[in-house]
């Protein structure tokens, strides 16, 4: 019978995983507000007296600003959602634990993509 280190990881190497998880939080919540800030101010490229010509492109270019902008809000506020979904799980002791095999997921991988589900096997299984 499989003892219970080999199916989940230690509590201590989820204490590990609950802190590399919060600051990289941190981290995405301050890269979102500044996307954010930047979505907001991106009238304000200082064009009022430049010639039409430039600044009809100046504003096609702010169109794309705004929508490449909000593409990146989208991203990073579900990269925060993937994160905290990360520490239920390390709440749960379920953290690290493949939604496809069931095995665990390389500690290598986890510290890099720490909101991972799946291990390499099953991502290469679905392709």
């Amino acid at each position: 019978m499989a003892s219970e280190s080999t199916t989940r990881y230690s509590d201590k190497d989820l204490a590990e995983f609950k802190a590399i998880i919060s600051e990289k939080i941190e981290k995405a919540k301050h890269d979102l507000e500044l996307i954010k800030s930047a979505y907001m101010n991106d009238h304000n490229n200082g064009t009022d007296d430049t010639s039409p010509q430039f600044k009809a492109f100046d504003e096609g270019s702010a169109v794309m600003s705004k929508e490449s902008n909000s593409q990146l809000a989208i991203r990073q506020e579900k990269f925060i959602r993937d994160l905290k979904n990360a520490l239920i799980r390390i709440e749960n002791k379920t953290y690290g634990i493949c939604r496809v095999t069931s095995k665990l997921i390389n500690k290598k991988r986890l510290e890099l993509v720490p909101h991972a589900t799946l291990s390499i096997e099953a991502k290469n299984m679905q392709k």
